[in-house]
């Protein structure tokens, strides 16, 4: 059964920085690409980055290029996302999910999402 487990949330200043984890545990985690996505309160799931299986390519979305970087060990099951001069606008649940795929390749697609952990930017 898959599992994806987010840490590292909580509340700072704009400007300032968080690093968030995702433990993933269920399937082989170093055959598959993994993504982080996020929700505001009151909007949709928004695509934030994806990192392909071997951990060498990456995609983000231009609200977030520059500021964060995502990354992964493939011996501790684990995906980061490490995020700086944060914005008001970047607070919301994160989640990790596991994409379908190994590569970045293709279409994106997803089929299992963690329970997110939260981030408040205070202005």
């Amino acid at each position: 059964q898959v599992h994806l487990v987010e840490t590292g949330g909580g509340l700072v200043q704009a400007g300032g920085s968080l690093t968030l984890a995702c433990a993933a545990s269920g399937f082989a985690f170093s055959a598959y690409a993994m993504s982080w996505q996020r929700q505001a309160p009151g909007k949709g799931l928004e695509w934030v980055s994806d990192i392909n299986s071997g951990g060498d390519k990456t995609e983000y979305a231009d609200s977030v290029k520059g500021r964060f970087a995502i990354s992964r060990d493939n011996a501790k099951n684990t995906v980061y996302l490490q995020m700086t001069n944060l914005k008001p606008e970047d607070a919301g649940v994160y989640y990790c999910a596991k994409s379908v795929y190994s590569g970045l390749d293709y279409d994106r697609e997803y089929d299992h999402w963690g329970r997110g952990s939260q981030v408040t930017v205070s202005s």
